[in-house]
């Protein structure tokens, strides 16, 4: 199957970060890619200020369309975000379909969703980004479950008017499906509230999944592509002393992640929500490491991240060159650790500091119970790190590590529990 021609767009105004948008097209061309199109040409543009009409100058309208015309294109994207107006009136000269980056991305998402969860959400996003844009035709819409029917439209109803309230009808039925999704996800999320939990966040290809594999031993899917996975996936990594952690990998960000997506992606990002520590793993191989950065911080904010526990990650260490650049970075952001998820490269540094930092949340006690208290011995195993366990005089005793906050939750369950240390990892 032949992929889609396409002619990339950046326009900058006088009011953008240059330093952010150096690398803006570069990343473009991978979205592209990623999505299956085939880039043929890109053009670039500043402007004292975008215009209302084509985003772009009119002279640039007509030199896009000699440059589609020229290159056989099928598809124009532009990478900044354009209202319905601006696309209707850019393929009215241009005569070849546009799209902006937002719908690009959207695109990506509906690509990569294999679970029955991430194709709801990535369904919602669309329409909510589709609905003010829609033409005189919706024709999918007819085809999609629980969409409404011709046999409800009324006799003065438009094609437009009709397709609008299908979109409306689905986006309520999506939303109800997802309530329920969103209710059971913070359940299971609410249900680890005793374990120790380092949520995995990052701009999208920072090496998250390469990260997960390399701290616990799993072997979950890694590809060189944006967005390779948009499923969370949690796995138990064991640190030293006899601590243990749940390590979940979130959906990666990007600069100007449509919001529809961040909405939709609540359930999904539940995990980062409720972890004791954020890993925020950055790409540091790249030139545009503050950009990145700083995108995603703004989501981590959005979803109410801002002030949870971070600590930074400079992952592909391997990949740079200059280590006095490396260096600078480290020092900008104490407390950050080095790594590099392929060679092994400060792994071990980044779980004592990951050790350090949980550490202070442990504490470790003697439980004695009945030996038929089966109820305590399995929220034990569950909850805590056992250390040692023997049998005595009709009991189990049992030494764990467990977080200080869950000592009244496990003397509540019929055992008694004697305090030994508050600082597990200084023994």
């Amino acid at each position: 199957m032949s992929r889609e021609r396409a002619v990339l767009v950046e326009v900058i105004t006088h009011d953008d970060d240059l330093d952010g948008h150096r690398d803006r097209l570069e990343e473009l061309h991978r979205l592209a890619d990623t999505a299956g199109a085939e880039v043929v040409a890109t053009m670039s543009q500043r402007r004292a200020a975008i215009h209302p009409g084509t985003y772009v100058g009119k002279g640039k309208v007509e030199e896009l369309k000699a440059l589609a015309e020229a290159h056989g294109a099928q598809v124009v994207i532009f990478d900044n975000n354009l209202t319905p107006a601006q696309v209707r009136n850019l393929e009215k000269v241009i005569d070849v379909k546009t799209i902006d980056r937002s719908e690009l991305i959207l695109d990506i998402f509906a690509t990569r969703a294999r679970t029955l969860e991430a194709k709801l959400q990535v369904e919602l996003a669309q329409l909510e980004y589709a609905l003010p844009r829609l033409k005189q035709l919706w024709t999918h819409l007819s085809r999609m479950e629980g969409g409404g029917g011709l046999a409800t439209r009324g006799p003065g109803e438009t094609q437009l008017e009709s397709d609008r309230r299908q979109a409306r009808d689905r986006i309520q039925e999506l939303k109800e499906k997802l309530r329920t999704v969103d209710a059971r996800k913070e359940r299971e999320v609410l249900a680890r509230a005793g374990q120790l939990t380092v949520g995995l966040v990052g701009y999208t290809n920072a090496g998250k999944s390469s990260l997960l594999n390399a701290l616990t031993g799993s072997h979950e899917y890694v590809e060189d592509k944006l967005f390779a996975t948009l499923d969370t996936r949690t796995r138990i990594w064991r640190l030293p002393h006899g601590l243990k952690a749940l390590l979940s990998d979130t959906v990666g960000f990007i600069r100007d992640l449509p919001h529809h997506l961040v909405a939709s992606f609540k359930a999904t990002l539940q995990e980062a929500v409720h972890a004791n520590l954020l890993l925020h793993v950055v790409d540091v191989s790249t030139e545009h490491v503050k950009a990145d950065m700083e995108a995603v911080e703004g989501v981590l904010a959005e979803i109410g991240c801002k002030d949870k526990p971070q600590l930074v990650v400079f992952n592909k260490a391997d990949l740079v060159a200059d280590p006095f650049r490396l260096d600078i970075m480290s020092r900008a952001r104490p407390g950050s650790v080095a790594v590099s998820a392929k060679s092994g490269q400060g792994l071990e540094a980044l779980t004592q500091a990951v050790t350090e930092r949980l550490a202070g949340e442990m504490q470790e006690a003697v439980v004695r119970s009945p030996a038929r208290n089966g109820r305590l011995l399995a929220w034990i195993q569950h909850h805590a790190t056992v250390l040692e366990q023997a049998a005595e005089d009709g009991e189990i005793v049992t030494r764990v590590r467990l977080p200080a906050r869950l000592m009244a939750e496990l003397s509540g369950l019929g055992g008694r529990a004697d305090a030994e240390t508050t600082h597990p990892t200084s023994r």
